[in-house]
C-alpha cells in the first residue's frame, strides 16, 4: 500500500478527532433505507431482513455493498446493519461529509451500521479513506476502525489482525495530508514610510 505524502507507524490505538473532521451528513439518519440484492429473507415478526447477493444498501448519501447483509429494526424504528464481504473480498461503505464535496470510504471484511448511534466499525483489514472530490486526502489501515459520525472521531485498532506481509508487526499506518492552507507562508507586516534623511547640525553629537 502507498501513501503518497508520509506514513506514520503509530501505536496499538489510535484517536483521531482532530486528523479527520468529517462532519457527515446528519441528514442520512432520517431517510429511508433501500436495498438491491440476489435474495432477500424477511422476518416481519422480528424486523428482520436478510439480503444475499450483490448487495447494495443506500440510506441518503450512504451506501454500503457486502456479499451478505443484516438489516434489523427496532420498535423506535431505528435500524441497524451488518454487512460481510465474500471470502477473500471487502465489503465497503461510503458517505458524503455535510456541505462540501468530500466524502469518507471506508473497507472492511466486517462492516457495523447503528443508525441509533449513528456509529460504524469496520471489522478485519479495515481501511478507512477521505476524498476531496475524486482525490485522496487521508487514509488509515487497522484491525478495527470505529467512526463516530456524532464526535466525528476516528478510533483506530492495530494488532494481529492487521497483520499482513507487508505489516509483519499489524501496527496502525495512516496517511493524513496538510489541511488547505496550512504551507501556505506567512504575510509580512507592511513596511512603514523610509525614514527621511535630514542634514545634522551638530558635530560629534554635541548639541550647540
Amino acid at each position: 500500500m502507498k501513501y503518497p505524502l508520509f506514513s506514520l507507524v503509530l501505536p496499538v490505538l489510535l484517536a483521531l478527532g482532530t486528523a479527520f473532521p468529517v462532519h457527515a451528513e446528519k441528514a442520512d439518519r432520517d431517510k429511508p433505507m433501500n436495498a438491491e440484492a440476489d435474495a432477500l429473507r424477511y422476518d416481519d415478526l422480528k424486523q428482520t431482513s436478510v439480503f444475499t447477493g450483490n448487495v447494495v444498501i443506500t440510506k441518503g448519501t450512504t451506501i454500503v455493498r457486502g456479499a451478505r447483509v443484516d438489516v434489523m429494526q427496532d420498535p423506535e424504528g431505528y435500524q441497524q446493519a451488518v454487512s460481510i464481504a465474500a471470502p477473500g473480498k471487502l465489503a465497503f461503505y461510503r458517505k458524503k461529509r455535510d456541505g462540501v464535496d468530500e466524502y469518507i470510504e471506508g473497507e472492511g471484511e466486517r462492516i457495523e451500521y447503528d443508525s441509533r448511534a449513528d456509529l460504524v466499525k469496520f471489522i478485519k483489514r479495515a481501511v478507512v479513506r477521505r476524498y476531496n472530490g475524486a482525490t485522496l486526502v487521508d487514509e488509515t489501515t487497522g484491525a478495527m476502525i470505529v467512526y463516530d459520525n456524532n464526535t466525528d472521531v476516528f478510533t483506530v485498532d492495530g494488532g494481529a489482525q492487521n497483520q499482513t506481509a507487508s505489516n509483519p508487526t499489524g501496527r496502525v499506518r495512516a496517511m493524513l495530508s496538510p489541511r488547505a492552507g496550512a504551507s501556505a507562508p506567512v504575510a509580512a507586516p507592511p513596511a512603514g514610510p523610509a525614514p527621511v534623511l535630514r542634514p545634522s547640525t551638530t558635530l560629534g553629537g554635541e548639541k550647540n
